[in-house]
């Protein structure tokens, strides 16, 4: 037994930019069944549908900032819905907001708000981690205690195994956590030596330490190719009722981004996924 896989497209990003329809075809081609979207680009949300529709990918999520989300959350959500999204993920917060950060108390009842028009579109509302929500908050990881705060009716998960394996919790029984609660899964590997001090990118307005994926101990890999015990995590995502795995990378050090999602596409082949 197997589950659908899909892409994150901010994986190939500027492929995607540069283009759409030939990024998108390369993705079918290399065996997935649908894609997360990072945003439209510059090709909006109609260019981006009938691309999906002549290759016959299925959008099936997409990344969306929390503040974009604010700024007109009907609006964000229909138009997402009309390319046909099924879920909605929030893909990071400010350390001011996220778990632990000074603001977080105020920003609970703000996704449960975001969480009930989302439902309100036909559509779910996730959280995607990184590895800062993982900072105590209390007695319990920030996580936690988003998830706890806010309930699963108005808000499920989308854990990032990247993230949770890197601060030393396996990711297969961290997401058993959140049995029926974790529809998408994202896969994410990597190889670290040594530690990190700090965070390992400087993508979301993090401050960075140098430890780039192209300068210092910690490597993004294609999927099956680094420290991650993948057959644990597909097992687990299957015990947990997902609906899908999600293959994520953010920087491509080794092979140009098109080639690092074939060796993860081909990597889940080779297990029957």
């Amino acid at each position: 037994m197997s589950l659908p896989v899909a892409l994150q497209l901010y994986s190939v990003r500027d492929e995607f930019a540069a283009d759409l329809h030939g990024t998108l075809q390369q993705v079918k081609a290399m065996g997935y069944n649908g894609v997360e979207l990072a945003g439209f680009g510059s090709h909006g949300a109609v260019a981006v549908k009938e691309a999906l529709d002549k290759v016959g990918l299925r959008c099936i999520s997409a990344h969306v900032p929390f503040d974009a989300i604010a700024a007109s959350p009907n609006e964000v959500f229909a138009e997402y819905k009309s390319v046909g999204c099924e879920y909605i993920a929030i893909p990071w917060l400010s350390m001011e907001a996220a778990p632990g950060g000074e603001t977080f108390a105020q920003t609970i009842p703000k996704i449960e708000e975001f969480g009930r028009i989302a439902k309100k579109h036909g559509l779910t509302l996730l959280y995607h981690n990184h590895e800062f929500e993982f900072r105590k908050v209390g007695d319990q990881y920030g996580l936690d205690a988003l998830y706890e705060a806010v309930p699963a009716e108005y808000l499920q998960t989308q854990i990032d195994t990247c993230w949770v394996k890197l601060v030393n919790i396996d990711p297969a029984q961290y997401l058993r956590k959140y049995t029926n609660r974790a529809p998408l899964v994202h896969l994410k590997d990597f190889t670290l030596m040594g530690e990190v001090d700090g965070v390992p990118y400087d993508l979301i307005g993090a401050v960075n330490n140098g430890n780039r994926a192209d300068k210092g101990t910690f490597t993004f890999k294609p999927v099956g190719s680094g420290a991650q015990d993948i057959p644990s995590i597909l097992t687990a995502a299957l015990d947990v009722g997902a609906q899908w795995v999600i293959v994520e990378y953010d920087q491509s050090p080794e092979f140009p981004p098109l080639e690092t999602a074939k060796h993860s596409r081909d990597y889940l082949k080779s297990l029957g996924w």
